[in-house]
């Protein structure tokens, strides 16, 4: 197991991957009887084959979101170390 702290958009990437593996599968059941010259399967098998993409999405959704809360915590740390404005007078 893991020490690193979940980020966001973590559970969103590992949702998308477990939706893109099951359209995998849907999608490799429903070539395979075309190269086996048998019976296609029934079009619900057509409409699994489409969770692929949406797998897709949901996990791209996920990097986006991780990457955007990394850019807050950079922007949040740099703005917290700066130093004061050197232009500013100073009271000496």
């Amino acid at each position: 197991m893991s020490d690193e702290t979940p980020q966001a958009g973590d559970l969103l990437v590992r949702i998308g991957a477990i939706v893109f593996l099951v359209g995998a599968v849907a999608t490799l059941a429903t070539v395979t009887p075309l190269f086996l010259g048998t019976e296609p399967l029934p079009s619900a098998f057509y409409w699994l084959c489409m969770l692929m993409g949406a797998g897709f999405l949901v996990a791209a959704a996920g990097v986006i979101r991780s990457a955007a809360a990394q850019r807050r915590q950079a922007e949040a740390t740099s703005e917290a170390s700066a130093p004061s404005d050197p232009s500013a007078p100073s009271a000496t």
